[in-house]
């Protein structure tokens, strides 16, 4: 069995691979010891791998090799299924390269551009011919809200909390409701149109923690998976198997 940890901005996902499949996953806002010996007690862990983007490493290293876990840090240095054309690999984000690796997994052989929904929303494309050829990074949802209260001088602090949305906003509140909520979904819908007459196939696959808050035709043109950074991840350990 593989122990995956997706180390993020806001929170740390945990799986556990039987082969390709998750037998058990959470989330947590943080990773220790205690999180990582219980699973440990539970399955039979031989391998794992770690993406991050926190300076956590020593802490997590030293945790794995004391239960004798042997493991790997996700690094743009390593065997991927898949070829990286892009002219600054060291600067990728790992969970750009996991989301990549997990949509690739689901559909071989296809031209693929992954929308991960999460602190930033990145557009990742990737051709048939498995070539990752980069894509594009702007703010995320909550982003966007603290960056308007940010940088001016009476605009509130809003929280979006699922509910209506009006078109018309009729106070400073929906307003920046409206502006913020449609014009992300407009940006993202208006990027995979823009994918779409550029290639005359491309799947467009969701994922992130804020695909769920929006209504983005989740059904035969476009598919959602919240797992995909970990399937992604447990793909690239399969093919690093061996180092």
């Amino acid at each position: 069995m593989r122990l995956v940890i997706d180390i993020g901005n806001t929170f740390v996902k945990v799986a556990v691979f039987k082969d390709d499949t998750i037998i058990f996953h959470e989330k947590h806002q943080e990773i220790n010891a205690s999180i990582i010996f219980e699973i440990k007690n539970k399955f039979d862990i031989k391998r794992a791998i770690i993406s991050s983007v926190r300076d956590n490493k020593a802490e997590i290293s030293a945790i794995l090799k004391k239960i004798n876990i042997s493991f790997l840090w996700l690094s743009h240095k390593m065997k991927f299924p898949y070829k990286i054309n892009y002219t600054t690999p060291q600067t990728l984000g790992l969970d750009r390269l996991s989301a990549v690796a997990g949509a690739r997994i689901t559909f071989p052989n296809t031209n693929l551009l992954v929308v991960d929904m999460g602190t930033c929303v990145t557009f990742d494309f990737i051709d048939k011919n498995a070539v990752y050829y980069g894509g594009s990074i702007a703010p995320g949802f909550e982003m966007r809200f603290q960056a308007l209260h940010h940088f001016t001088k009476k605009l509130p602090q809003i929280k979006y909390h699922k509910q209506l949305i009006k078109l018309i906003g009729d106070s400073t509140e929906n307003s920046i409701l409206s502006g913020v909520y449609n014009g992300y979904k407009c940006e993202i819908l208006g990027v995979i149109s823009a994918y779409e007459q550029q290639y005359n196939e491309v799947k467009i696959v969701l994922t992130g923690g804020d695909f769920l808050l929006f209504d983005l035709e989740v059904k035969n043109r476009i598919f959602a998976d919240e797992f995909l950074v970990l399937k992604g991840l447990n793909e690239i350990l399969k093919s690093n198997e061996q180092i």
